[in-house]
């Protein structure tokens, strides 16, 4: 998961999100089911390009940050859905894994997630230390109706998490720092400790008790208290991992199989990248053998960027994390579901074509640019939520052939098109100043070496030409193909291809045939 495109998203507001925890769920006449929480991005889920990611870096390291605020001081706000994957008890073992091992998911062809209801990000904070570092999350902040179950990493989470924002926060008052506060009163009988706010009234802090009417006292059932679901429990209760715990390398391979051939390149490549910063030969060697059980295409394709041989034998059994008397043998990987299992949701090429909501497209701009064209342009990308933003030699008004003045809020020196989503070529008649700006053509190259759409129109096709990017035009039929977009004029079939072709987030198609001439 970490070695694919996953890892280096486009945004926080095209991020799948979903806790690798499995809760329970119990209705009002005490059933409990168990249950897997999921937030959906409206925008889809969407990735970069692994050497844009280390360009964005550099380029602007608050990048990811920059994207949430922006959008949110703009009014675009990210909208989230929240979904429930639910099982009955009694298929609890349907899936042949551990339904409580949280290093598995429930693939939602077996089990489709239901939307329930929809997370709005509306306001940025006032300040950020206090609304932001200063939130303590726990698991165990639950309502009536959520219950817990016996997922051992959840067990421990339990008791970690009220530990761990105690140290980090100060005190064991961390729940009434304003962010941290309920928004409902509470009575109970917790006093004093560091940084305490509340200001307690009355002689007694405990119960029963005579002299303050019995209060407070807890809540029952029938009035909306908490009350934890009665599981019954059968057999010895021992310290140990049921057999689905060991399948150490099923859903590996079903995360692999299930992605589109462009992103399995990406993650063969970024395994080759990870795994060539590792001096010691043995470990590169042993990381082999582990990606040859989970997929020979996976396992072969790292090897050969690392220049080894695929191990015949691994020199020890592949899981030494044995407890002491632990059986070293029974804690081997264990082969307990399909091994051919695939799942179309695990690709992100399911979320296209998509919306081009708050996509940033870079218009390049010269003086005296096609102000008309740059016009229609921006109109219709607004017409799809998207925004068309001016990159100029130098920052500030710039005039168009018409007279009209614009704003460049961009100049070559402080963007790139790693800041952007799609990238636009204006024409005019000092279009061609371009050619002398190594920085224009190098913000085309990467746009295309990123399989981002580009377009150009009238003298601005001289710069995809310097940069010896391969042009197509406006009729081109399939707008998935590889082709950049070029034309003499903006017109509206120009701009409903390029718009069409922005919907596809990425050209990905493009990268086996990536080699730009010099």
């Amino acid at each position: 998961w970490l070695m694919s495109d996953r890892a280096i998203p486009r945004s926080f507001r095209m991020m799948e999100g979903f806790g690798v925890h499995t809760f329970r769920l119990v209705d009002a006449k005490g059933t409990s089911r168990f249950v897997k929480f999921h937030w959906k991005p409206l925008l889809g889920v969407h990735a970069v390009a692994w050497d844009e990611a280390q360009k964005i870096s550099g380029k602007d390291p608050d990048f990811h940050r920059r994207d949430l605020w922006e959008a949110i001081e703009g009014g675009d706000f990210p909208e989230y859905e929240l979904g429930l994957q639910i099982v009955e008890e009694s298929d609890e073992f349907a899936f042949g894994f551990d339904l409580l091992d949280p290093t598995k998911l429930i693939p939602e062809e077996l089990v489709p997630v239901q939307r329930v209801g929809r997370l709005t990000l509306n306001r940025n904070p006032d300040n950020f230390f206090a609304e932001t570092e200063q939130v303590a999350f726990h698991l165990g902040n639950v309502v009536p109706g959520i219950d817990f179950s016996n997922d051992p990493l959840l067990q421990g989470r339990l008791f970690s998490y009220t530990d761990t924002q105690l140290i980090r926060l100060g005190g064991p008052n961390f729940h009434e720092i304003p962010i941290n506060r309920p928004t409902a009163a509470t009575h109970n009988n917790q006093r004093d400790g560091y940084m305490r706010q509340q200001i307690d009234r009355g002689r007694v802090s405990y119960q029963p008790n005579s002299l303050a009417g019995n209060d407070p006292k807890q809540v029952p059932e029938a009035a909306g208290g908490y009350v934890t679901y009665p599981q019954p429990i059968e057999g010895s209760k021992v310290r140990a991992r049921g057999a689905g715990f060991f399948d150490h390398y099923s859903q590996a391979r079903m995360f692999f199989q299930s992605q589109s051939t462009p992103e399995k390149q990406h993650l063969i490549k970024a395994l080759r990248f990870e795994l060539g910063k590792v001096d010691a030969a043995a470990i590169r060697e042993r990381m082999i053998h582990h990606l040859a059980q989970v997929d020979a295409t996976l396992a072969t394709g790292v090897a050969r960027g690392l220049g080894v041989a695929l191990p015949k034998k691994m020199p020890a059994p592949p899981n030494l994390s044995v407890p002491a008397d632990g059986n070293l043998k029974a804690h081997q990987h264990r082969q307990v579901v399909d091994r051919d299992m695939v799942s179309a949701a695990l690709s992100m090429t399911s979320h296209v074509p998509g919306p081009i909501a708050t996509r940033r497209v870079g218009i390049l701009v010269a003086a005296r640019f096609d102000g008309a064209g740059v016009a229609s342009m921006v109109k219709a990308l607004a017409g799809r939520g998207a925004k068309g933003l001016l990159v100029a030699a130098e920052l500030g008004e710039i005039t168009a052939d018409d007279g009209e003045v614009y704003l460049a809020g961009f100049s070559i020196l402080t963007a790139a098109s790693v800041l952007f989503d799609a990238v636009y070529v204006a024409g005019g008649e000092a279009a061609p100043e371009w050619l002398a700006e190594a920085d224009a053509i190098e913000f085309v190259r990467d746009a295309y070496k990123h399989c981002k759409p580009v377009a150009a129109t009238g003298e601005g096709v001289q710069l995809l030409e310097a940069a010896r990017i391969p042009v197509g035009g406006p009729d081109d039929p399939d707008p998935a193909d590889d082709a950049t977009i070029v034309a003499t004029k903006v017109t509206r079939r120009v701009t409903q291809r390029f718009t069409d072709v922005m919907a596809q987030h990425r050209l990905w198609s493009r990268e086996p045939e990536l080699h730009l001439p010099l």
